[in-house]
């Protein structure tokens, strides 16, 4: 989640909009809320029905409605125009093709439910638009269509016509075979990414941004090489702020015109899909940006924020809080996540901030906030929300995850809703990420003062689904990047990050690392600059990629390392406890009992010889991987191929093998 400052208000005087298109009369508007369909029978394009359902919050695809979409009425071809205003004294369509005319095309009210409709002949896709709202207090507004597909490249602030249909997907055995999935028995190995910010387009241009097609082409690739399952994409909805990342929205439904069109980001998606690699997007349902243009006093009123400024604004974010009590507001924000399922195939969620939506006390001192009806600070309809948007989503698209960014100790967060549970497939530990990072920046010499800090979250590992995250966020605000978290010379910060990312990957829980993590980035990120790729000329940090590549590849071939994440039965300790050397041992295991894996790792500069370990079996062990390859950047210390346990009983258990550790030395084996 992004904490920066917002940016000022992007609206402009609708005024300069004028130049941007001839103006142009395209007929009288129709209004009227019919249109034909092949052959010629006429229909209600926005029904009494959908008014209703709409109003219930359970219409589930009202973005097929609200918006702007391509028409046929009475055999001219058009655009059918539909928003939600229930305040507006009158709404109008303004546009390029009107010459952004205040009178020109006004939009009839279809109902009780405050739903507005035109139907505007004689014009089609690309035309640039807004809504103009008189409020009841005679205010004009211009607004940006909430349900638009496509806006305007940054700073313009207006809407886009464009038609979703007709895209040629190929990813159909991609989609069969997510469906027929146990997501939580999967392995899940997510790259986080910035579009703008992973690599700059070699044009010269100042922004350099690759277009989601050019984007395809070079990610696809690498994501392929590392043997990542999954991207995730941060701030794809339509922002007007760079520096929000994305997490300040102002077009839910429009995936960002910084990268080209819809059309386009279908061809990412379809392209990962077709290379074996899902598509997360992160999604902002905690609050949204202030901008003129945006949601906030849509119609003149409150109608998708709390009107309450103490449950309707974030007071440290500067931004409006959904009202998640209102039924409208609801649908609005489920039919977002099934829009993007169902018109872009993407296969799941992260879901931002998802604290600051429990809890009405959230960032906020007395006096800033309302309790509940019970007196207490849980937000009753936010989690109402949730129980409602997984239920949904989960319940008609298992194979589909919800992720919640979730930072306290929430009960329940991915237990079933009928349990009393939100319903979320998976949770980020984020009390493993800080204990993992307080942990690795302590020199050596105090690591044995934290050890109980790394072995900590197993104590409750099975309490949740969860997601182990080294994200953006850990890498930003002055907090170094993750090599540069690590202490010691520069050898040592990357030997120390190869034995933290060991612990990762054989910890139990799915894995999520911040792009630029996997080899080693030395600066903090920006969202401004692309990652430092010429790193990779450098052994250390072409070491490390190739490292978290062995660590990716192990981690997917062997299901010992995902199959049984939330059991006891699928990871035991063999020495959490030996503090005094900074070594922790533990084995990962199948449901089967075959292909098991021991990890062991020494979080010192010592060398350790003759070091013993406990082991369960009476069996050969084989090695899978050595941190301290001279390959990774190591110091090309040497570990046995293979090691046969012994019956030297250590630690509670009857066998144990004996090796020398090497300082800041990982070693995988397999038994």
């Amino acid at each position: 989640m992004a904490r920066t400052t917002k940016e000022p208000s992007t609206a402009r005087a609708m005024s300069t909009k004028k130049t941007s298109g001839t103006a142009k009369q395209s007929g009288t508007s129709k209004a009227s809320s019919t249109t034909k369909q092949q052959g010629g029978n006429e229909k209600v394009f926005i029904s009494e029905t959908d008014q209703y359902l709409f109003s219930q919050g359970t219409h589930y695809e009202i973005y097929k409605k609200l918006g702007a979409h391509i028409s046929v009425e009475e055999g001219e071809k058009g655009v059918y125009f539909g928003v939600w205003a229930p305040n507006a004294k009158q709404v109008h369509v303004v546009g390029n093709f009107n010459g952004w005319n205040e009178e020109s095309h006004p939009m009839e009210k279809l109902g009780p439910v405050g739903i507005w409709g035109v139907f505007i002949p004689g014009i089609g896709e690309g035309e640039l638009y807004k809504f103009l709202i008189t409020a009841s207090d005679g205010r004009k507004l211009y607004k940006a269509d909430p349900f638009a597909n496509y806006a305007e490249y940054r700073p313009g602030t207006a809407s886009i016509v464009t038609d979703l249909s007709g895209f040629p997907w190929k990813d159909e055995k991609w989609m069969e075979e997510r469906d027929k999935k146990d997501l939580r028995k999967e392995p899940l190995a997510i790259y986080e990414c910035h579009i703008g910010s992973f690599m700059k387009h070699p044009d010269g241009t100042e922004e350099g941004f690759y277009n989601y097609r050019q984007f395809a082409d070079r990610i696809v690739e690498y994501l392929k090489e590392m043997k990542y399952t999954h991207i995730e994409l941060m701030g794809l909805a339509e922002h007007p702020f760079d520096g929000s990342w994305g997490y300040q929205v102002t077009g839910y439904y429009a995936p960002t015109s910084r990268y080209g069109t819809p059309k386009d980001f279908m061809y990412l998606v379809n392209a990962l899909h077709r290379a074996g690699v899902g598509v997360i997007l992160d999604w902002v349902p905690a609050h949204f940006a202030t901008d003129a243009h945006g949601l906030g006093e849509f119609d003149g009123q409150c109608i998708f924020e709390h009107p309450d400024p103490r449950l309707g604004e974030h007071p440290d974010w500067g931004t409006k809080i959904f009202n998640y009590g209102k039924y409208e507001v609801k649908n609005f924000l489920i039919a977002n996540v099934l829009y993007w399922l169902r018109e872009f195939h993407v296969d799941g969620i992260r879901v931002d901030a998802v604290a600051s939506m429990l809890y009405l006390d959230y960032g906020k001192r007395d006096g800033q906030w309302l309790p509940n009806k019970y007196g207490g600070n849980k937000n009753l309809e936010a989690i109402e929300f949730f129980r409602h948007m997984n239920s949904v989503v989960r319940g008609t698209y298992p194979g589909f995850m919800t992720i919640a960014e979730e930072s306290t100790a929430w009960p329940n967060v991915t237990g079933e809703v009928g349990d009393e549970g939100l319903g979320f497939t998976f949770k980020w530990n984020m009390g493993w990420m800080h204990d993992f990072c307080e942990y690795m920046k302590l020199d050596p010499i105090y690591r044995k003062g934290d050890h109980y800090g790394m072995t900590f979250a197993m104590s409750y590992n099975e309490s949740e689904k969860y997601i182990l995250p080294l994200s953006h966020d850990e890498v930003v605000h002055l907090k170094c990047s993750m090599v540069n978290k690590m202490p010691g010379y520069q050898i040592d910060k990357y030997a120390n990050l190869r034995v933290g990312y060991t612990y990762m990957f054989g910890h139990a829980g799915k894995k999520l690392l911040f792009m630029g993590q996997e080899f080693g980035q030395e600066r903090e990120w920006s969202e401004a600059r692309e990652l430092d790729w010429f790193l990779l000329a450098e052994k250390n940090n072409a070491g490390m990629k190739d490292y978290v590549k062995e660590l990716l590849q192990i981690y997917r071939k062997y299901p010992a390392m995902y199959e049984l994440d939330d059991s006891w039965s699928g990871f035991e300790w063999m020495n959490a406890d030996d503090k005094d050397n900074s070594v922790f041992s533990f084995v990962r295991k199948s449901s089967l009992g075959t292909n098991n894996v021991l990890f062991v790792m020494n979080m010192t500069p010592i060398k350790r010889e003759g070091y013993r370990i406990p082991v369960p079996k009476k069996k050969k062990y084989k090695l899978l991987l050595n941190s301290d390859e001279e390959r990774f950047g190591g110091w090309g210390n040497q570990l046995p191929a293979e090691v046969a346990a012994e019956k030297v009983p250590c630690n509670k258990q009857d066998y144990s093998i004996s090796l020398d550790l090497p300082p800041y030395g990982a070693a995988v084996y397999l038994f």
